[in-house]
Formats: C-alpha cells, sequence, structure tokens
C-alpha cells in the first residue's frame, strides 16, 4: 500500500458538508422562551398570555441555549499514559522492604512502566460539537477517555506533563468532577431499586442544593420521556442472570439518563451506545447531538458505528496504537485519507473504513502497523494538526480570539466538592438502603422465617429445664447457645454487604455523590431494624420453652443482652466486609476469625485459664462479656436450696453464687459487661467505617 504524504492540506473548517446542525434545528422547537434571572417567560399560540414559571437555567428541557460565557473548551495535551505491573523483582524483594511499601503511599513506590499505552495525545473538544472518539479494539479509546476524566484505573500512570483545560485554564480531577459528567461502559447499580427510585436517588445528590425538589422530580420525568424510559419506570434495575429486570439496551440508557440529569456542559460517553439496537441507538445520539447544539461539549467513544450515526459527528478522533491518526471534521477526514492516497470508497461508511485502516490484522502485523505509523505520522505534520496543537498550548486570555477564554465558577457545589449537603447525603443513602431492605425477601422474610424455625428447634430440645445439677448445665449451654447463634447468623448475614455493593459504592464516591461516613451511616442505620427483630424473635421464643428465671425484668434483660451480642457480630461482619476485597474473601476469612472469640467465651475456657500472651485479645470477645451478664442475670438471684441435688457423689452446685464462681464470674461485673458491649459496637464500626474510607481513597 503507498501513502502519499507530499500533498498539502487545506483548512477544511469551512468546507464541512456532514453538519448534521442543519438536520436537527432548533426550528423544530417551536416554544419560544426568554429567560431573566431565573424566570421563564413563555408565549402561547395566541401571544395573549404570558405564563412565568421559576426554573433553574441548568436544568430543565433541552430547549435553552448555554451562554457564551458559560460554554467550555476542553484541551489536553501531552497525554502519555503508562501501565503498571508486578516484576519478577518484587518476588525476590526481602519481606520487610515488602512490608514497608504496604505503608507508604502510591506516589512515593517505584513505577514499572509494562506497555506505553498513549503515546503525546494532543486534541480539542470545543463547545457546540460532537466529538466522536473511534478506532479499533485496543486502540486506547477507553484509556484516553479516563485519562481525560482523572479517572484512570489503579495501575496506570499518566505522565505528569499532560496538561487537561477546560477554557485554556488547567484544572485538576474536583474542578473537572464539578464540571462534567462521565458515562462509563459497565452498568452498576442497585438491582432492587425501580428505574424512577434509581434517577430520583441520583437526582437529589447531583443536582444543586438549592434546586427545589418539585424542579428535580420535573426532571426526572423529563428524563424518563427524553430516553424512552417512562414504560419501565416502576420496574426493579434487577441483575443479568440472577434478577429479571431491565434489558440490555434499557441498562444502558438508565446509566445515560443518570448523567444527564444535571444537564452537565461537559459530557463524556464511553460507548454509550454499546448493547443497544440501531433504533435506540439513533435515539441516544439524538440527545447528545440536541445537547451539543445547546453549545455543550460531548466526547464519545463509540465502535464502528453505522453511517446514520456517524453523519451525527461533528469531529472525529481517530486513534491506532495510542496515538492519535486523526482529529477533525468528517469532510477533513475524507480529504486527508484521499490525500494520502487511501480514500473511502463511495457508497461505504466511512467509519467501517477508517477501523478497518487503523486495525491490526491477525496475518499481517507488521504491514498494518507501518501502515498505521505513516498514517500517523502524516497527520502529526499536518496543518489540521498544528491547529489543534496551537489550540491545546493557548492558556487562558492568550488564546489569540477576540475574547479570552473564561471558566466561571461551578455551580451548587459546595466548597467540599459535593452538590448536596451532608444531611441530604444521610437521607438518600437511607432511603435507598432501606427499600433495598424491604425489597429483599432472602434479607426479611427468609431470615425471620429461619430465625423462628432455629429458635424453636432449641426450644424444644432444652424445654422445660428444672433447678438440679442436670438443668444447671443445660440452661448453662443454652445460653451459649445464644450467643452462637445470634453471632454466625448475623456476622455470615452482613459479611456480603459492602462487598457486594463495593463497585457501586466506589463509582458513585468517585463522581461525588457522597461521602463515606454518609454511606455507611445510612447503610448500617436502615438495617438496624431487622437486627432488633432477630433477637426479639428468637429470645421470645426460646425463653419461655427453656424455662429459664421467670419474671418480666429477667426477660427483658436477656432480650436486651441478646440484641446487644447480635448489634455487635454485626459490626464484626460489617469490618470484615469492607477489609475484604471480595465476597468470597469475605466468607473464607469470617469463620476463622469469629473462633478465637468464641473459645475466649468463658464456656470453653474459663476466664481465669486464659493464656496471658492471648489476654488483650479476649478483651475484644463479646461472648465473654454476654455470657457473664447472661449467667448473672440467671443465677444471681438464686440462693441455696433453690437447686435441687438428686443424686449423691455427683458434685452440685447449690446456688446461684457458686455457678458464677464456676466461671470466674463476678455480679459487679454486669455493669462493665454492658458498657463493653456497647464500647464493641463502636469500636468495629469505627474501624469498618475506616476500612472502607480507605478503600474508597484507595480508587481515587
Amino acid at each position: 500500500m503507498t501513502i502519499n504524504t507530499d500533498d498539502q492540506y487545506g483548512d477544511g473548517e469551512n468546507k464541512s458538508t456532514i453538519s448534521s446542525s442543519r438536520r436537527y434545528s432548533t426550528s423544530s422547537y417551536q416554544d419560544q422562551s426568554l429567560e431573566d434571572d431565573g424566570i421563564n417567560t413563555t408565549l402561547t399560540n395566541d401571544k395573549a398570555t404570558l405564563i412565568q414559571v421559576w426554573k433553574p437555567k441548568s436544568y430543565g428541557s433541552v430547549k435553552g441555549q448555554i451562554p457564551q460565557h458559560e460554554r467550555l473548551t476542553y484541551t489536553w495535551k501531552e497525554i502519555d499514559v503508562f501501565g503498571e505491573a508486578p516484576t519478577d523483582t518484587k518476588s525476590r524483594e526481602p519481606f520487610c522492604s515488602r512490608l514497608r511499601h504496604c505503608f507508604t503511599s502510591r506516589q512515593r513506590r517505584d513505577f514499572n512502566p509494562r506497555k506505553h499505552l498513549l503515546k503525546n495525545v494532543t486534541g480539542v473538544a470545543r463547545s457546540g460539537e460532537l466529538l466522536a472518539v473511534m478506532g479499533s479494539s485496543g486502540a486506547g479509546k477507553t484509556t484516553l477517555l479516563n485519562a481525560l476524566a482523572f479517572r484512570s484505573p489503579p495501575g496506570v500512570k499518566i505522565s505528569p506533563i499532560a496538561v487537561r483545560a477546560l477554557n485554556g485554564v488547567p484544572v485538576n480531577a474536583e474542578q473537572l468532577r464539578a464540571r462534567c459528567a462521565y458515562v462509563q461502559q459497565d452498568d452498576l447499580f442497585i438491582p432492587s431499586l425501580t428505574t424512577r427510585e434509581h434517577l430520583v436517588f441520583q437526582a437529589l445528590l447531583r443536582m444543586g442544593r438549592d434546586v427545589p425538589a418539585s424542579v428535580k422530580q420535573h426532571r426526572v420525568q423529563e428524563v424518563l420521556q427524553e430516553l424512552s424510559l417512562v414504560k419501565c419506570a416502576d420496574t426493579i434495575i434487577g441483575a443479568p442472570g440472577r434478577i429479571k429486570g431491565l434489558s440490555g439496551g434499557e441498562r444502558k440508557r438508565l446509566a445515560f439518563a443518570s448523567e444527564t440529569l444535571t444537564d452537565p456542559h461537559l459530557l463524556l460517553c464511553d460507548e454509550p451506545t454499546s448493547g443497544l439496537d440501531s433504533f435506540m441507538a439513533h435515539s441516544v445520539l439524538q440527545v447528545l447531538k440536541g445537547m451539543a447544539m445547546k453549545g455543550k461539549t460531548i466526547i464519545l467513544t463509540i465502535h464502528q458505528p453505522s453511517s446514520e450515526l456517524y453523519c451525527l459527528f461533528d469531529k472525529i478522533l481517530l486513534v491506532a496504537e495510542g496515538r492519535v491518526a486523526f482529529l477533525g471534521s468528517p469532510y477533513q477526514s475524507a480529504e486527508f485519507f484521499s490525500q494520502l492516497g487511501i480514500p473511502c470508497p463511495p457508497n461505504y461508511n466511512p467509519a467501517d473504513f477508517y477501523v478497518q485502516m487503523l486495525a491490526i490484522a491477525p496475518a499481517k502485523e507488521v504491514e498494518c502497523r507501518e501502515t498505521i505509523k505513516k498514517i500517523c505520522d502524516s497527520f502529526a505534520v499536518s496543518p489540521i494538526a498544528r491547529d489543534v496543537l496551537e489550540t491545546a498550548s493557548a492558556v487562558s486570555g492568550k488564546t489569540g480570539s477576540d475574547e479570552p477564554y473564561f471558566l466561571g465558577p461551578a455551580e451548587g457545589v459546595g466548597s467540599t466538592g459535593y452538590r448536596s449537603s451532608w444531611w441530604t447525603q444521610f437521607y438518600c443513602i437511607l432511603w435507598r438502603s432501606w427499600l433495598s431492605v424491604l425489597k429483599d425477601p432472602m434479607l426479611v422474610k427468609v431470615r425471620l422465617l429461619q430465625t423462628a424455625m432455629v429458635a424453636t428447634l432449641i426450644g424444644s430440645i432444652y424445654f422445660g429445664q428444672v433447678l438440679d445439677q442436670d438443668g444447671v448445665m443445660n440452661i448453662n449451654g443454652s445460653l451459649f447457645l445464644f450467643l452462637t447463634n445470634m453471632t454466625f447468623q448475623n456476622v455470615f448475614a452482613v459479611i456480603n454487604v459492602f462487598s457486594a455493593e463495593l463497585p457501586v459504592f466506589l463509582r458513585e464516591k468517585r463522581s461525588r455523590l457522597y461521602r463515606v461516613d454518609t454511606y455507611f451511616l445510612g447503610k448500617t442505620i436502615a438495617e438496624l431494624p431487622l437486627f432488633i427483630a432477630v433477637p426479639f424473635v428468637f429470645t421470645s421464643i426460646t425463653y419461655p420453652m427453656i424455662g429459664l428465671k421467670a419474671g418480666a425484668t429477667h426477660y427483658l434483660t436477656t432480650l436486651f443482652i441478646v440484641t446487644l451480642v447480635a448489634n455487635v457480630s454485626t459490626s464484626f461482619g460489617y469490618l470484615i466486609s469492607c477489609a475484604s476485597s471480595s465476597i468470597s474473601m469475605a466468607l473464607s476469612v469470617g469463620p476463622p476469625v469469629v473462633i478465637p472469640f468464641l473459645i475466649f467465651g468463658g464456656f470453653f475456657l474459663n476466664s481465669a485459664s486464659v493464656p496471658s500472651y492471648f489476654k488483650y485479645l479476649s478483651y475484644l470477645s463479646w461472648f465473654r462479656y454476654a455470657n457473664e451478664a447472661l449467667l448473672i442475670n440467671q443465677w444471681s438471684t438464686i440462693v441455696d436450696g433453690d437447686i435441687a441435688c438428686t443424686r449423691a457423689n455427683v458434685t452440685c452446685p447449690r446456688s446461684g453464687e457458686i455457678i458464677l464462681e464456676t466461671f470466674n464470674f463476678r455480679v459487679e461485673d454486669f455493669t462493665v459487661d454492658i458498657i463493653c458491649l456497647f464500647a464493641l459496637i463502636v469500636l468495629f464500626r469505627l474501624g469498618a467505617l475506616f476500612c472502607l474510607w480507605l478503600r474508597s481513597r484507595s480508587k481515587e
């Protein structure tokens, strides 16, 4: 294949014939509206009545145009991205050195480049344009979009000289996040929510804190209509292969709807048409085109679009082997490849042609790489590339244009980078988590039924105990069984709570929807009623069946202690869940960690016999405190003569004081035991919160 690089390139900016904006002109919007300080004045058809409705400028339908001073032009320059991978030298590194690396920051570690993913990528996306990033699989489209969004995954490093700027002003991750929405390729949702509930949750957290709730609800309904989600608005989202819910196309549109709620001025989309049929793909692109016509800046990656979709693009960015093969209008691309001697054939989809030209054929790797290198080198010296470089190199106030670039303050974003207040975040998390609890039958109905069945079984086994030497042993065993059942039941009930929702949490946390503490508090408080109901059902069934100490005070005390144990074990389960990277890891770590605390409970090992080197670990055993409190509640009022010794030559405790002394328990420690149980709840939950914060910080 011969590529001619001697021809000169003319300025094709004014020659673009693929101007789809003519097809979607503003004449399709017949309503006439004027905006003045937030007042939307609409003329009726007879033009006799003025209707004034308060409507914020940043939200609403796609009819309004973004003022010139609020528009954004996104430029990036000299972006080099490298991959990081472990090397053989790390495996031979001394243990002390590897341990030290665990406590050092990521920035201080040695960086081992694996592959040059993106090579000196420079580009510009102007306001009012729809820029499509195209290329073959593995060309670096998603890597580039992640770099532009400041969302590169761990193990990927961007060169420090890379510059990303809005209106000529270099920005960091926080500044860009406040003005940008990012639609990722994989869809992550809470399966038990409906489409409307998910969008309401997103609207409450994404839209500014000064926007009235009625406007947010109206925006949700508007987005449902724009993306044809009205018919499935009350359908649960579900999980593919596990819970039946939305189809693949509906899930993709919902992901797109979540990001467009705030009507952002800059929108980055990673494969927004993936999984959609041709009609819905065209509908989504039409929405993006309408947003671009308002003055928004749209950047998307797309894999081999149809010719109908290709006509909607204002600019295209072709990526091959991590390099820029072309950046310009569709007309300029046709002219560029024609002058290289490889014109697109007539009646052929240009997108398919460009992707094929820039792909690596399995049997022609060397030839294809040589062709790609020549195309990229030719574009690098073209006038189009020089114009792009000049625009990307410009700084605020020195762009050479009539009006200097300006970066206005982000609307609705607080000093902490969140659009909603702390209480709004807490309320939304609590509301969503409570809906998930109510809609999950495995968490409510099955758990209560399981608790009732286990309680009935234990009550039947220990039914009708009398106060003799055998009854004392049986009652002590049943009380310790209260603790073991509450512990394992509640630990394994919550051990997968945070692990299962970790991907959703990390994505929403990076989008600055809520803080770590609001998420943790809302999530745990929403499940609190269930962890009060379970011990109530269990104790209410087993207590009278076994024949424990009669009296409302003793029953309520036992119920209170068992409820504390349920919440301590729940907090410990949260700690394991937040510290584990996956559900399988959490389930594997849980039982071995619980067993030592079980041994320190005083039933299998006397409290006075705990080895000195395990003494401090025994202080973290909730079995120890709860078992002592339950036995004190059961035996402290039993005096000499209340226990019948029915057999001779058998050791028989004649009073409750003797039973407590056998376990090395003291009545005076009852209050301390209750306080320690409360302290363990707080300690384990703070530890879980800290682990969750570390997990979110490592992904920043």
